[in-house]
C-alpha cells in the first residue's frame, strides 16, 4: 500500500502504539516528528510536543528523568554526542533511565537526514552482563571521541571520508559530497605567544564554534594539532562553500579568552568534490592542495579544488 493512503498510514500508528517497543520518528533538524506512547512517557513528553533532540535531553537531564547522563557539564557532553549522532546509517547501543530501566536503542538513518529510533526493555539482562557491555560501549566511544575538544577523532572522521566516497555507489552523475580540510591560521604563534592553556581554548571554541553550522548528517572531526576535517555529504561544492563561509564568519568574531576579548583567530579551508573512482586518500590530497592555495592567498580564506566537477576556478570567501 502507499504511505500517502490515509487507512494505511492510521493503520501503522495504531500498530506502532501496542508494537511493545519504543518508537520515534526525527527529521533532518533533529526535531521530534512521532512518537508511540511508550517513548513519550519514557522521556516525559505529552502528546501536543514535538521539542528537538537536543531540547530533549537537556530538559530531561536538568529534571533528572528520561536517559540517565552521567556528566557534570551537560553541553560538552551534549555537543560530543551530537557530533556522532545520526552519522551513520543505522546505530545500535545501550541505555538507561532514570525510572530503572535498560534499553536497547538503535538509530536508523535515511540520506536525507530523518531518522528512525527504536528500543526494547532489556532490563531483564543479568547485572554482570549490563556492566560488561556498557564498558565494551564506552570503550568504542572514547576510541572515537577527541578528548580536548569532544568532537570526533581522526579515526572516526577518516572512516566517515570512506563512508562518504562508497555512498556514492559509483554513479558520477550524483556527487557523493565534499570534503573541506580547516587549519588554524598561525596556532604555533598563538602556543608560543599566549602559551598552551590559550592554544588549548582555542580549539574547543573552535571546535565549538563549527559544530553550531554543522549540518545533522555532515561530521566534523580533529584530525591532528590545529587541523580539522568537515565532510559534507550530498552538498555540492556551492554548498560546501556556502557553509564553511558561514563558519569563517563566525570564527573571526568569536573570543576564546573571556580575559582576553582583544584576542582573536582565524582559520584557512580547502574544499574538494567527491568524484567518481576516488579514493580517501585522493579526496584528501585535493582537499589538502586547496588548504594550501589557501594559506598561500593570505590565510582566513576557503579555496575550492580546482579540479572539482563544477569547475576549474578557485573561490575565495
Amino acid at each position: 500500500m502507499a504511505l500517502n493512503d490515509d487507512a494505511t498510514l492510521r493503520q501503522m500508528a495504531g500498530l506502532m502504539e501496542v508494537a511493545g517497543v519504543l518508537i520515534a520518528v526525527f527529521d533532518q533538524d533533529d526535531r521530534l516528528r512521532f512518537a508511540n506512547r511508550a517513548f513519550r512517557d519514557a522521556w516525559c513528553l505529552d502528546e501536543t510536543e514535538n521539542p528537538l533532540w537536543s531540547e530533549m535531553m537537556r530538559r530531561n537531564f536538568l529534571s533528572a528523568r528520561g536517559t540517565v547522563i552521567k556528566a557534570t557539564d551537560f553541553e560538552t557532553w551534549l555537543r560530543s554526542t551530537l557530533s556522532r549522532r545520526g552519522k551513520t546509517g543505522f546505530r545500535a547501543y545501550e541505555t538507561d533511565l532514570h525510572d530503572g530501566r535498560w534499553l536497547w536503542m538503535t538509530e536508523t538513518m535515511q540520506p536525507n537526514g530523518w531518522m528512525l529510533c527504536v528500543a526494547s526493555d532489556i532490563t531483564s539482562m543479568r547485572p554482570d552482563e549490563r556492566t560488561l557491555r556498557q564498558d565494551r560501549d564506552d570503550a568504542i566511544r572514547v576510541s572515537q571521541i577527541d578528548e580536548l575538544t569532544g568532537i570526533p577523532s581522526r579515526r572516526f572522521a577518516m572512516a566517515k571520508i570512506d563512508d562518504l566516497l562508497r555512498s556514492q555507489g559509483g554513479a558520477p552523475s550524483q556527487p557523493a559530497g565534499c570534503l573541506a580540510v580547516l587549519d588554524i591560521d598561525n596556532f604555533k604563534y598563538i602556543n608560543d605567544r599566549f602559551g598552551h592553556s590559550v592554544g588549548d581554548a582555542v580549539l574547543k571554541d573552535f571546535a565549538k564554534t563549527l559544530h553550531s553550522h554543522v549540518r545533522k548528517t555532515d561530521v566534523l572531526g580533529r584530525v591532528g594539532g590545529e587541523e580539522f576535517v568537515l565532510i559534507l555529504p550530498n552538498a555540492s561544492p556551492e554548498n560546501a562553500l556556502t557553509i564553511v563561509g558561514k563558519m569563517l564568519e563566525a570564527v573571526r568574531h568569536s573570543r576564546p579568552v573571556a580575559e582576553q576579548q582583544s584576542f582573536r583567530y582565524t582559520f584557512s579551508a580547502g574544499i574538494a568534490s567527491g568524484d567518481s573512482g576516488d579514493s580517501a586518500a585522493d579526496l584528501y590530497r585535493r582537499a589538502d592542495l586547496a588548504l594550501y592555495a589557501a594559506k598561500m592567498r593570505g590565510r582566513n580564506q576557503v579555496c575550492l579544488d580546482p579540479e572539482t566537477r563544477l569547475g576549474r576556478v578557485t573561490a575565495a570567501v
